[in-house]
């Protein structure tokens, strides 16, 4: 067992006095890991100073509603000036999940000894961080460190997808921009550079989008993704409206959603297709809070609800949905929904739900209540590789704990089949539903 990849906080934390959570969790840190979403830049995927790991939106955005101003996240501050200014604020918002993420980062990277950073330790860590980036097999070692096999990538459907190793970092057409977006001209042009086809409607989107797909699965792309508004609700159009939308894209409403739904729908067509899984992240409302941080305006909407994708559901039966919702309170719809569908899967705890404490008890309802082989665990949704480590550290300590208490401890499993239901949900799930 890899003993030496355990950090302190895992070491201090009162959870791992528990022998069984503690053999559980040394257990799981053994496994390699595939991670199916993140943001990660595969020409420049690690960081390169301190200033790339509390640039996250989380800690900008922590900093800011406990009170830091705007002016420091100018790109023409001072990086330096930006991480202090930031860890200044830190002590404000030490009790979060997200601060420790940051605790265990600078303890497995960066050598840091303490249990909690402040604007102190600034140029100390600012300075360790910028030779220890710098190193020429940082990446390497990141992925040793993590004990990472493979990450999935978020690829904008024109992105170049030369110049890096897919068999390590596995492309994904992410989809937004063509079915939100197509009214914008820019949006147009590059669909039409990207796949030579100029779209004026229904047939001519047809021929891009398999155009797109095959250019995709042709560079190893394991995946379609969206995100989606709380009130879309995909369903067949009629194909004579859908080319009056495509002709002349405007921003009417019902054009709009006459134009999002057709799309979609073309898309779902293309997945069963090209036999890709379609990832849905349902659920974000953009720029509720509009004087917000980059990144750090949009939240959940309760409106929401699965019945909305229902008729999808049912009309792609060979489509494998791996779908992700942002609040806790949405995961019992998710597992009903996983629990009757064959093709729905439960796709890790995203954004808002990914805390503890909304872990444990989405946790628990899954693996109470949904095949074991219809649940991916965890994915890191990471901008940077060092942020995959804690994020599933986090994961893989609640998970230990939930299989201690919820199926060895009651005698529903032995400690060996636990270990092997937690290999499914962390590994095994990803490699047989996207076929990696």
């Amino acid at each position: 067992m890899r003993h030496s990849r355990r950090s302190r906080l895992v070491e201090t934390d009162p959870m791992m006095s528990d022998s069984l959570v503690r053999d559980l969790t040394v257990a799981l840190e053994a496994i390699p890991l595939i991670d199916p979403h993140s943001h990660i830049d595969p020409y420049q995927p690690v960081s390169t100073t301190l200033d790339h790991i509390l640039g996250y939106h989380y800690y900008t955005e922590l900093a800011h509603s406990a009170g830091m101003g705007q002016a420091v996240l100018s790109p023409a501050a001072s990086p330096r000036e930006r991480v202090r200014t930031i860890l200044m604020f830190m002590d404000r918002f030490a009790n979060t999940a997200q601060a420790a993420w940051f605790v265990e980062i600078v303890q497995r990277f960066l050598g840091f000894t303490g249990d909690r950073v402040t604007a102190a330790d600034t140029d100390q860590l600012f300075d360790r961080a910028e030779m220890t980036f710098q190193q020429p097999d940082w990446e390497s070692q990141v992925f040793a460190k993590t004990n990472l096999e493979k990450i999935f990538l978020t690829n904008e459907f024109d992105d170049s997808l030369e110049g890096f190793d897919t068999s390590k970092y596995i492309p994904c057409l992410r989809t937004d921009g063509l079915v939100f977006h197509l009214e914008q001209a820019s949006v147009r042009e590059r669909l039409s550079k990207a796949t030579g086809v100029t779209v004026g409607d229904a047939t001519g989107m047809r021929q891009a989008i398999g155009r797109l797909f095959e250019h995709f699965v042709n560079h190893q792309a394991k995946a379609c993704a969206i995100s989606l508004p709380p009130d879309f609700e995909p369903c067949r159009v009629d194909e004579g409206e859908l080319n009056r939308c495509l002709a002349h894209p405007t921003n009417d409403p019902r054009d709009r959603r006459i134009r999002a739904s057709g799309v979609f729908w073309m898309l779902a067509e293309a997945c069963r297709e090209f036999h890709l899984p379609f990832d849905l992240m349902i659920g974000v409302n953009r720029r509720v809070y509009r004087d917000g941080v980059y990144q750090g305006q949009d939240l959940y909407d309760q409106r929401t609800s699965l019945i909305q994708y229902a008729e999808l559901f049912n009309a792609f039966p060979e489509v494998t949905f791996p779908v992700s919702v942002l609040t806790s309170v949405q995961n019992q719809e998710l597992v009903s929904y996983a629990w009757i569908f064959p093709n729905v899967v439960t796709n890790g705890h995203w954004w808002y739900s990914n805390i503890p404490t909304y872990i444990m008890n989405d946790l628990r309802g899954r693996l109470q209540a949904v095949p074991q082989t219809k649940q991916i665990g965890y994915y890191s949704d990471a901008y940077k590789l060092e942020f995959v480590l804690p994020k599933y550290s986090m994961y893989r300590r609640l998970l230990a704990r939930v299989l201690a208490d919820d199926f060895v401890r009651t005698g529903q499993m032995s400690e060996t089949q636990a270990i092997a239901l937690g290999q499914r949900l962390l590994r095994d799930n990803v490699r047989e539903l996207f076929q990696v």
